[in-house]
């Protein structure tokens, strides 16, 4: 048995006890064996793609949706679907029709608060316009037109061709039919949330009045003559009384609304004055709204200002344009947008360029002044 001395610095004091011996230590030149690696084409064979299969589910849950309207699934690129039942609409079956897709959530017309629009009574489209009562109201109108032909007497057709004086509208002659052409505007106007307006409106937080000026105009304007001015007066004043032009608004499955005659219309003859807020262009760059009309070219771009139809409006806001990049829709133009300076303001009046048969629907050019409207996809 091994016995312990104090002297031996080596000696355990217990011999039972071994000690573990470390591992082998590799030499310094020998590397280890390389580590067999996988290939990116069997990690990828193998990996699960989590998103693209959630993006085939989602695609495969709506590739059956149709329209509610026409039945057909085709045209997914015009297909909207409610965000509340997730049916499916073409922008062109909604009535009113979408002419863009809507920004942010969208509800259909049963999942909304939008009402549908129902055909107006004889007392709400009066309410509606803000018509006159007044009496005798057919012997003014013929009173109205015998004025109109001696004033066309009292010239020579030579000079009234030279001058292209305005012509006073000449509304139909039965009550009734005028009081159903203005309820077709006052559908349309009610259906896209619009009020009506027979002036400019200047509302705070936009132009004011004083910065509609003609003074300002780049190059000048053009000022209605007195005899114009008195005809434009005149038919303002029949508007007030419910004596309109021979006008209706259809609604088009592609062109959405349109205005459309009603009765023949003799060139140069007043339609209407293209009324709505009065604002700066500056304020509108990136305004969506499709019927933004010229008022003042400005010298300095910021003080150009604009009428916008989106809030307030009258049948000039449906009247649409052509397409100045199509010779066969060129010929469809029968009137015109003339900017005017009348009592040193700017007013924009719409005038027809040739006589109007019934049934002819308006059209002028959106680019009258600047040629900076597209209109490569109008029809």
């Amino acid at each position: 048995m091994a016995t312990w001395s104090a002297s031996s610095p080596t000696a355990s004091p217990c011999s039972s006890r071994r000690r573990t011996k470390a591992p082998a230590r590799r030499p310094s030149s020998e590397s280890p064996p390389p580590r067999k690696m996988k290939s990116m084409a069997e990690i990828m064979a193998k990996s699960v793609p989590v998103v693209e299969q959630e993006e085939e589910e989602d695609e495969d849950s709506y590739s059956d949706v149709t329209c509610e309207k026409c039945g057909s699934g085709e045209g997914d690129d015009e297909l909207l679907l409610c965000d509340k039942c997730d049916r499916g609409f073409h922008m062109k079956c909604l009535r009113p029709i979408v002419v863009r897709v809507p920004i942010g959530p969208w509800l259909c017309v049963d999942c909304s608060d939008q009402r549908p629009v129902r055909r107006l009574s004889q007392k709400k489209i009066l309410h509606f316009f803000r018509i006159e009562k007044q009496t005798h109201r057919t012997d003014k109108l013929e009173l109205s037109q015998e004025e109109t032909r001696k004033r066309r007497r009292s010239c020579s057709l030579t000079v009234k061709k030279r001058r292209r004086k305005l012509l006073p509208l000449v509304p139909s002659e039965d009550p009734d039919r005028r009081l159903a052409q203005m309820g077709t505007l006052a559908t349309a106007l009610t259906a896209l949330g619009i009020k009506y307006s027979d002036g400019l409106n200047y509302v705070p937080g936009m132009a004011p009045r004083s910065a509609n000026q003609s003074k300002f105009e780049k190059g000048g304007m053009q000022v209605l003559s007195k005899e114009d001015l008195e005809t434009l007066e005149q038919c303002q004043s029949m508007y007030r009384r419910g004596e309109c032009p021979p006008l209706v608004v259809v609604f088009d499955p592609l062109e959405g609304y349109t205005v459309e005659a009603d009765g023949p219309i003799k060139d140069l003859t007043f339609i209407a004055e293209y009324t709505g807020d009065v604002d700066y262009l500056k304020n509108r760059e990136k305004d969506d709204c499709d019927s933004i009309m010229t008022l003042l070219l400005s010298e300095d771009p910021s003080k150009t200002l604009v009428i916008c139809p989106d809030k307030f409006g009258n049948i000039s806001r449906f009247i649409n344009g052509i397409n100045n990049h199509n010779p066969f829709a060129k010929k469809k133009q029968n009137c015109k947008c003339v900017r005017y300076s009348i009592n040193g303001e700017c007013r924009v009046l719409l005038v027809a360029t040739r006589d109007i048969s019934k049934g002819e629907r308006l059209y002028y050019d959106y680019n009258g002044y600047e040629h900076e409207y597209p209109t490569h996809h109008f029809l």
